[in-house]
């Protein structure tokens, strides 16, 4: 194939990456050659020049490397070979860097000198620790956009000495964009100028275009370069309007109105469940339902994909019953949990003193792409006051702990809105702890499962039996990148160990080891409670901003909880509620499970001896 074929062939493959990325056209056809030949030619136009600040006090934030323009004529916009190839020193994920720094050779070493390491250790530890905790100043990343979800997950890279020498500025003369190279499978930063540039100008790039148009959010988000007090602002939370609820949801209708008889069961007839659920399929087993098949014959439709069609149930169906309720998203989503559990707070957001936000049950919850100014603000509140301030923050709309991070460094939070939408919520800093003998005292959470039978009037029920989850490795306040000392859900790996205990079997350790906290009389009723208010909060509006009414509607929750000390108390904090939860070990432990579910939801038999009833 010629030469134009190739190029022909380059730009199929790469346009959508060009295009998305805004590189223009003119460079196009340079930055193919500059690919197929290797050429990195960015040291006959640009000089790397080590800043020596001598007596003066250098800040943290002052670069100590700079990149100018070097070439007598300056460099053009318009010129179609000012295209030039910036190689990636550290290409890793989150969840091996410190691995990365301790095993590859001279890693550690580069990073150091690349990020100006000024401290008389030469202890490794103290290395790695600073390289973690500076890198985030000078790491980009790039997504995927095909695979499993696990694929497209943010990958983070650091740039060669050239690429870091680049610094931060409003009013930037270059672009920088990561862009993957498919012949070779491999990534490279691209550095173009977006003005003309005269010779002895520094290289200058906005580290944080297109994220912002709001000159506070922006100012919040550039602190990782620029200092910035947000002291005086406010951390107050308010409730967005019902656009936010709507922002990104799957349109959906709501039922037409329907008569209670017709949703009258014939106690001679089984009702027949379709279920897209292999354990509804094994394991309801009660006489009283018969699994089939086929939708159409369905009494009781099953789903694990998302239903949004009400309306056209109830014309079309009205006898029939469906596992979902219209709008039990603003429960099911992160970031919408928490707005929507901020109802029960009353008039008093926070307690001035301790800074701990209501209500005392929902751990203090930001939104870092709409709520990024106030949480900023909060955290330096913390800070000033010598706060713990630790943070986890999450996708809205993840599970699995993807793309999950715990920090307490301000700079690593605020570069993470630029993958993707999260939340930030506070860490459980203090959580109670359960003795593992093997390995010691380690972090737990718990799961009840949770069934919502209507919304007007508001009947909910917990089930009695609830499940635990440890984590491997015992708890302290640091490694937080280490998976298992922080979190408890170990089944996403073959490989990783899994310890099953059965809450009858966790209360009588319970008694020995908190015999001053009964379960029972004191921890489950704290639970139940919290349980009750979380379901209030969610009927209290109406939809989008909450959980319509549907007569056809019954739904089942798994909802995943800690206990956090509270000065000598216990206090359980909310976590999240999932849609369609994996049951499989209800299954297991108590093969009863649907069949008390099922009989719950569909045929009124509300066993006190195996439900708790959440209803006001």
């Amino acid at each position: 194939m010629d030469g134009v074929g190739l190029y022909n062939r380059f730009v199929q493959s790469h346009r959508p990456q060009l295009e998305s990325s805004g590189v223009p056209s003119i460079f196009w056809e340079a930055l193919f050659k500059k690919l197929q030949y290797q050429i990195f030619d960015s040291g006959l136009m640009f000089q790397l020049i080590r800043i020596n600040y001598e007596d003066a006090p250098r800040d943290p934030k002052d670069p100590v490397w700079k990149l100018f323009v070097i070439s007598e004529s300056g460099i053009s916009a318009s010129d179609p070979n000012n295209i030039f190839l910036v190689d990636h020193a550290w290409t890793y994920d989150t969840a091996n860097a410190r691995q990365n720094l301790a095993s590859i050779p001279g890693l550690l070493d580069r990073m150091c000198i690349l990020m100006s390491y000024e401290f008389e250790t030469d202890e490794e530890c103290d290395k790695i620790e600073f390289v973690l905790k500076e890198m985030w100043r000078y790491n980009q990343s790039f997504s995927l956009s095909r695979g499993e979800i696990e694929d497209r997950m943010p990958i983070w890279y650091i740039m060669d000495e050239v690429g870091c020498a680049v610094n931060h500025s409003d009013d930037p003369n270059f672009r920088m964009v990561p862009f993957l190279y498919i012949p070779e499978g491999v990534s490279y930063t691209l550095m173009f100028p977006i003005r003309d540039v005269e010779c002895e100008e520094e290289v200058r790039r906005d580290f944080i275009e297109g994220l912002t148009n709001d000159e506070k959010t922006r100012r919040a988000l550039r602190i990782p370069w620029v200092d910035a007090s947000f002291l005086g602002e406010s951390f107050v939370q308010t409730e967005p309007n019902e656009d936010y609820f709507l922002t990104g949801h799957i349109s959906e209708t709501l039922p037409e109105d329907i008569t209670p008889e017709v949703l009258q069961r014939n106690k001679d007839r089984k009702l027949k469940v379709y279920s897209q659920y292999t354990y509804v399929n094994d394991y309801l087993t009660d006489p009283a339902f018969e699994i089939v098949y086929n939708e159409r014959e369905a009494d009781i439709l099953w789903y694990t994909d998302h239903f949004k069609q009400y309306k056209e149930l109830s014309i079309r169906s009205p006898h029939v019953f469906v596992n979902q309720f219209p709008f039990e998203n603003v429960l099911t989503i992160k970031d919408l949990l928490c707005i929507v559990c901020r109802r029960k707070a009353g008039e008093n957001t926070h307690d001035p003193v301790t800074l701990e936000t209501y209500p005392e049950w929902l751990p203090t919850t930001y939104n870092l792409r709409t709520e990024l100014v106030q949480f900023v603000a909060y955290f330096e509140h913390r800070k000033s006051r010598g706060l713990d301030n630790h943070w986890i923050c999450k996708p809205w709309n993840l599970a699995r702990g993807l793309d999950t991070h715990i920090t307490n460094n301000l700079h690593h939070i605020l570069r993470l809105p630029g993958t993707g939408p999260k939340i930030a919520q506070k860490y459980i800093s203090d959580p109670v702890l359960f003795k593992r003998p093997e390995i010691g005292n380690v972090k737990f959470d718990i799961r009840y499962v949770v069934m919502l039978k209507s919304v007007k009037p508001l009947r909910a029920f917990a089930y009695k039996n609830f499940f635990l989850r440890f984590a491997n490795k015992e708890f302290a306040l640091n490694n937080f990148d280490l998976y298992e000392q922080h979190f408890t859900v170990m089944n996403y790996s073959e490989d990783t160990p899994l310890f099953h205990l059965k809450c009858a079997d966790f209360i009588l350790e319970w008694r020995r080891r908190y015999p001053d906290y009964p379960w029972s009389d004191y921890i489950e009723p704290k639970i139940l409670d919290m349980f009750q208010q979380v379901f209030e909060a969610a009927v209290a509006e109406k939809p989008p901003k909450g959980i319509a009414e549907s007569p056809q509607s019954r739904a089942v929750y798994a909802v995943d909880l800690m206990l956090e000390w509270r000065e000598n108390e216990m206090q359980p904090m909310l976590l999240e509620l999932n849609f369609s939860p994996d049951c499989k070990r209800a299954c297991e432990y108590y093969p009863d499970f649907y069949n008390d579910v099922f009989r719950c939801l569909f045929l009124d038999d509300e066993n006190p001896e195996m439900f708790h009833d959440l209803s006001p």
